[in-house]
């Protein structure tokens, strides 16, 4: 399958301009000092917002949630997210256990539909995680929010369980090599493929961007500079790719940006995005 896809391809997400169609993934690595910042809503926002989404109940396909483990933009039409955006220390990864509790969130506005944990039963569809519960392992109540139904979506086995779970994984090396992690992570291209009854919709790709920076550099998106590494992938979500490298996978987010209409890294300045978002990784 080709890895690239026209713009006009994609199916725009409901009650969204056509321009912010759908979302992909971003990650980014950034090293801090010794000072280690603890999870906050606000340090999850630090790149940006990609899709500009608000707390507004009238905005329901692009419902922004904040919480301390990580954000999103809810779509109530697809009952997924839109994007999840977190960042990842050191002081996030701990000994907390796998906690398994795919929950319902109670977080949704009164009267949207909440998904829950049986609809994902017998759909042939793993709960893909977001934001990964190995990146909240601090505490158990870190790795419970994980488990929160806004922030899983269906997967193929294996996508979930092939190069998605590698490149989670390679994250995690470059935070225990001293690095931070800001991640905005989407599932993207919906087409009409849908799970309980037609609740849930399936999305045909996930996607992810990783920024790293040097040891030392803040925790912020001025830290950003020309030289910062990026990676960009775009994943189909289907069967026959366990065994295929995530690097395969590999996008310049201007690409990524074309099939979405979101900006990535809308906090960081425009002369730095001009020049690392049209990069494609190549380590």
């Amino acid at each position: 399958m080709s890895l690239f896809r026209p713009f006009l391809s994609r199916r725009p997400f409901a009650g969204l301009v056509a321009s912010t169609a759908t979302f992909v993934f971003g990650f980014i690595a950034l090293s801090t000092g010794s000072a280690r910042a603890q999870s906050t809503p606000s340090l999850q926002l630090v790149m940006g917002n990609p899709s500009g989404a608000t707390t507004s109940v009238s905005n329901t396909n692009n419902y922004l949630m904040q919480k301390p483990q990580y954000s999103l933009a809810y779509n109530k039409s697809h009952a997924t997210p839109n994007w999840v955006s977190w960042h990842l220390g050191p002081q996030d990864l701990g000994s907390a256990p796998r906690n398994d509790a795919f929950h319902t969130d109670t977080d949704l506005p009164s009267g949207w539909y909440r998904v829950t944990n049986s609809d994902y039963t017998n759909s042939g569809y793993d709960r893909g995680h977001n934001c990964p519960s190995a990146d909240r392992t601090a505490t158990s109540a870190d790795n419970y929010a994980t488990f929160a139904m806004t922030n899983i979506v269906p997967q193929t086995a294996d996508n979930n369980q092939g190069p998605w779970a590698a490149l989670e994984d390679y994250c995690r090396t470059l935070v225990n090599s001293g690095n931070d992690l800001f991640i905005i992570s989407c599932p993207n291209h919906y087409g009409t493929t849908t799970i309980a009854a037609g609740k849930v919709y399936v999305p045909s790709y996930m996607s992810k961007v990783i920024v790293v920076l040097p040891a030392g550099s803040s925790l912020s998106a001025s830290a950003v500079t020309t030289s910062t590494r990026i990676i960009c992938v775009d994943m189909p979500n289907t069967a026959g790719i366990r065994a295929n490298s995530w690097k395969s996978y590999r996008i310049s987010v201007d690409q990524l940006e074309g099939y979405t209409g979101y900006d990535f890294l809308s906090n960081v300045s425009t002369s730095v995005q001009s020049v690392i978002e049209a990069r494609v990784d190549n380590l």
